[in-house]
């Protein structure tokens, strides 16, 4: 039993919480290189909240610029318990509209050019993705996004795509074909990184618009994205100030909390001390 302490990652719109009690921005140092900004910690009652945004202040980041592990590695340093991302993404449903909110359960990682592990030669680790969000903490999440006013879908398969640009139609299809529902371009390896991290993760996609697949309508543009963001981000706020509520008052453990007992490979006397010394926020429980 212990405190919730959840990590905000905000996406494209969402850059502060106004909500937020005694709130103080910390610098975090890390091995990985800068986050993407100064975290933002304070509370909402009892719960701890430490507020990343990831596109940094202003969306200077492009997807593929966005440094995910020194952004979980800094979460980590800061104490948090769980992490909830809430991201923008397009509709691959016609049932999924802008401005609905999609609690995603699945993915699908079309990503390529992006560091997806902390772990690597030296150090090898193997932890499953299988269920790759905390089902508690999703849960918390859509009952959350439903008391804040959003029409809201508990379930659905997030196509992670490398950016910066837009789909073509061709790739459009295709990810409806395979079964996605929504798609975005920063969801991985943001997830994969807090499984190792051992950070239970959920993720809240905010429909912004439909993506390309629809022959009979114009494609997406950044303006289309733009003008919903807002509306969007006002609800994401209130979001967070529903979640500080229904949490229960103590955190009970989470078979998250500990993937790193079953995951690490290679034999002791064979790993590399510089990358055992990198890693002891994310995994300096099983490492010590």
């Amino acid at each position: 039993m212990g405190e919730w302490t959840i990590g905000v990652i905000g996406g494209s719109g969402l850059y502060a919480i106004d909500a937020l009690e005694d709130a103080e921005r910390r610098t975090i140092d890390g091995p990985f290189g800068e986050p993407s900004d100064v975290l933002l910690c304070g509370r909402i009652g009892s719960v701890r909240f430490v507020f990343l945004p990831r596109h940094g202040p202003g969306h200077r980041l492009p997807p593929g610029a966005v440094n995910a592990r020194a952004n979980i590695d800094a979460l980590k340093r800061a104490g948090c318990t769980d992490v909830l991302a809430i991201s923008s993404v397009g509709s691959l449903r016609e049932e999924l509209e802008p401005g609905r909110f999609v609690v995603v359960d699945q993915f699908i990682d079309h990503t390529v050019a992006r560091p997806s592990s902390f772990f690597g030669p030296g150090l090898v680790a193997h932890v499953s993705m299988a269920e790759p969000v905390c089902p508690r903490l999703s849960a918390f999440a859509a009952d959350a996004a439903a008391a804040a006013g959003a029409p809201t879908t508990k379930g659905g398969t997030y196509l992670a795509m490398e950016g910066p640009h837009f789909s073509t139609r061709a790739e459009s299809a295709l990810y409806r074909q395979w079964g996605c529902d929504v798609i975005g371009m920063t969801a991985m390896p943001e997830a994969k990184l807090a499984r190792e991290a051992e950070l239970p993760y959920a993720l809240v996609g905010m429909v912004t618009d439909y993506d390309c697949w629809r022959s009979d309508a114009p494609p997406v543009e950044v303006a289309d994205v733009i003008a919903r963001l807002g509306a969007n981000a006002s609800v994401a706020r209130r979001l967070i100030e529903k979640l500080a509520r229904l949490l229960p008052p103590e955190r009970t453990a989470s078979p998250l909390d500990t993937v790193l007992d079953f995951a690490l490979i290679t034999d002791p006397a064979h790993r590399d001390p510089a990358l055992v010394a990198t890693l002891d926020a994310v995994a300096g429980r099983v490492l010590r």
